[in-house]
């Protein structure tokens, strides 16, 4: 059985509200894990007209620990040598052509222009490439760059943070030259606490979050395959509207109550190995974190004015999400505010 992508209709309207103007702001695209955010975007590039060419970066699981790392995840080489006038007017044939639909992948180059980038001052070369390759595109396409899990290449450095070089680079690209949308996706919340604080990108960004179904979409979306209203309710209490949990409980539908169940007690698990293993190594740390736990004992979120260490904690071990912009944190899931619930139990 295949799944169809579902409902996303007010994330798409907003998106496609955004690229019916000129470029001028970087967007940032966050949620909770598995909420759909990268799905969302591959199910949009696929409907948008043929005018819009969109140039996605995936670093998800890709080790990025030098700038050749990051270079190679973001060009696409070609074999054969250009001068760059040559490989513009080819490309501007060559995507109308042969690239259908309006997803193109990564960023091409011709081989000897790429070997310039690993040269002194390899950075400024390419984001001068990039910069003069978005321009010419833009004089007869709508270029759009995603780049998702930008969150990778957060701590690594060349004469500085790349991640601060790359974000003065997307202002001029968006903000001072209009040349091309852009928008990034991470599903890690410290990582957007640190970009929502960050002054070089006051009012010069913007934020869309892609959040786990409602109830009614997810009434909605199960109501799709024959679930009747007691087997949603089920899989609402245990799971919430977390996509990939209705996806799993619609392939597990024959053996329902007992999936939800183990998932439970898989995620109760997960969490107390790590927060045993952290009670080993730093028993005030682990004091601090079941503090913290405790405030969803009765309620699905709780106020988040400090970067504490115990939230940095619990982020980082992909128990708790933070909203940086309400303030709120709130476990990853349905399925893991259950999870904290039991293991408080089990502590006590």
């Amino acid at each position: 059985m295949e799944i169809e992508f579902h409902n996303r209709e007010k994330e798409i309207e907003k998106i496609k509200r955004i690229l019916s103007y000129r470029p001028d702001s970087i967007y940032f695209v966050y949620g909770p894990i598995n909420s759909g955010k990268t799905e969302l975007f591959q199910h949009l590039i696929k409907s948008l007209p043929k005018e819009y060419k969109a140039f996605y970066i995936n670093l998800r699981g890709v080790y990025v620990g030098k700038a050749e790392d990051f270079l190679t995840v973001l060009f696409d080489v070609e074999e054969k040598e250009y001068d760059f006038k040559e490989f513009v007017k080819i490309l501007i044939d060559y995507l109308p052509e042969k690239v259908e639909l309006p997803l193109v992948g990564r960023i091409p180059v011709p081989k000897n222009l790429f070997k310039k980038f690993f040269e002194e001052k390899g950075y400024d070369n390419a984001f001068k490439y990039l910069e003069s390759l978005f321009l010419s595109l833009s004089t007869k396409f709508k270029p759009i760059l995603i780049i998702d899990e930008l969150q990778i290449i957060g701590d690594l450095k060349v004469d500085g943070f790349l991640i601060y070089k790359l974000f003065n680079f997307l202002i001029h690209l968006t903000k001072e030259l209009h040349a091309c949308h852009v928008f990034t996706i991470t599903s890690d919340s410290l990582f957007l606490e640190k970009v929502y604080n960050e002054a070089l990108l006051h009012g010069r960004c913007d934020y869309l979050l892609v959040d786990d179904f409602n109830y009614n979409t997810t009434v909605s979306f199960l109501s799709k395959y024959g679930f009747s209203k007691d087997e949603i309710e089920l899989i609402w209490n245990y799971f919430g509207g977390k996509p990939v949990y209705l996806v799993k409980a619609i392939k597990n539908r024959h053996r329902l109550k007992e999936f939800c169940e183990e998932s439970l007690e898989d995620s109760v698990s997960s969490i107390l190995y790590r927060v045993k293993s952290l009670r080993r190594e730093n028993e005030n740390l682990f004091n601090q974190v079941i503090t913290l736990l405790k405030h969803f004992e009765e309620s699905e979120t709780t106020e988040c004015d400090e970067i504490s260490d115990e939230v940095v904690w619990t982020i980082k071990n992909n128990i708790l999400f933070l909203d940086p912009r309400k303030r709120l944190l709130k476990p990853q899931s349905r399925l893991d505010l259950l999870a904290i619930r039991k293991l408080l139990r089990e502590l006590s």
